[in-house]
């Protein structure tokens, strides 16, 4: 089973921050975690309003303003969750991402909740939302929340019955398994484990063959059964006795496949895990965690390889 000691837990008083903390409190309660919440007020930087007059200083907090803040912070959580879980509210200058990431680390931190404001467009592809700043760059898990996803409030009493968890059998991806059975074990639910076989493109075949057809569906069928396989072996026994287990092998793109699973509105949560990517290839081409964080219904959980 995993352990969930500290859950930090970005505000920004919006309704995504709102529906993440939610979440948040839910799982706390549910693992008896301390609940930190962090507010990141942004700095502006310095600038001259036109050529010729004296630069303006960005806005800072001063101790006052800082106290009020984590007033506001801690009415804001009382009005949403009540009195339990306890929690605590820090308030931190600079940039959103950076700031979470690193309070994150400072307060070693076992899962970040955040919201997704659902951002569309160039501005996303060219800077990127600051969720999926904080899930390429945060070593801890981070559980993305989408404003559709169903709500936790009041909390239910119990969580995370039914998960979807993709793999690849990767590294990152068996950390990704352990967290995704541990939820199912919690709840004593249903662990949906799906595979996606990336299909090769068909320039290499000449389908008009039947000979080269045969091969290419030989071939297929066979990388299908072993992967039905290794689906079977990666969940350990000991799991399926206290949770139901299913395994899917599905063709395709991996995100669309994994969206088109967990679009049926019968998971709770989908668990990835999260590959370093190179800046410039995610800037181009985005990741499937990027892919299924921006278009999922439910919540995502994504998680790094320790």
């Amino acid at each position: 089973m995993i352990d969930i000691p500290r859950i930090l837990c970005p505000v920004d008083f919006s309704d995504t921050s709102r529906h993440a903390l939610h979440h948040a409190a839910a799982l706390a309660t549910w693992y008896e975690s301390t609940l930190s919440l962090l507010y990141v007020h942004p700095v502006a930087g310095v600038t001259a309003g036109a050529p010729g007059l004296p630069l303006m200083p960005g806005v800072v907090l001063t101790e006052v303003d800082r106290q009020a803040m984590r007033g506001s912070l801690l009415d804001f959580a009382r009005a949403e969750i009540g009195d339990a879980p306890a929690v605590t509210c820090d308030v931190i200058e600079g940039r959103a991402a950076p700031e979470i990431v690193d309070a994150a680390g400072t307060q070693a931190a076992s899962l970040i909740v955040i919201g997704t404001h659902g951002r569309s467009g160039f501005e996303r592809l060219a800077i990127g939302s600051v969720t999926e700043k904080v899930l390429r760059t945060a070593s801890c898990p981070v559980l993305s929340v989408p404003p559709r996803a169903a709500d936790r409030i009041p909390a239910p009493a119990r969580l995370f019955q039914r998960v979807l968890c993709a793999i690849d059998f990767s590294p990152c991806a068996a950390q990704a398994l352990t967290y995704a059975a541990s939820l199912a074990q919690e709840a004593g639910g249903r662990l949906t484990v799906l595979h996606v076989v990336e299909l090769l493109p068909e320039e290499p075949f000449d389908l008009s063959t039947g000979v080269a057809f045969e091969t290419f569906r030989s071939c297929l069928a066979a990388v299908r059964a072993d992967a039905r396989a290794r689906l079977e072996a990666s969940v350990s026994p000991s799991v399926r006795d206290v949770c139901s287990v299913a395994t899917i092998v599905a063709e395709g793109k991996p995100y669309r496949e994994i969206l088109r699973v967990a679009a049926d509105g019968q998971h709770d949560v989908a668990v990835l895990g999260v590959h370093s990517r190179n800046p410039l290839d995610l800037f181009f081409f985005g990741s499937t965690a990027q892919h299924v964080v921006r278009r999922a219904a439910c919540p995502v959980l994504t998680v790094r390889a320790s």
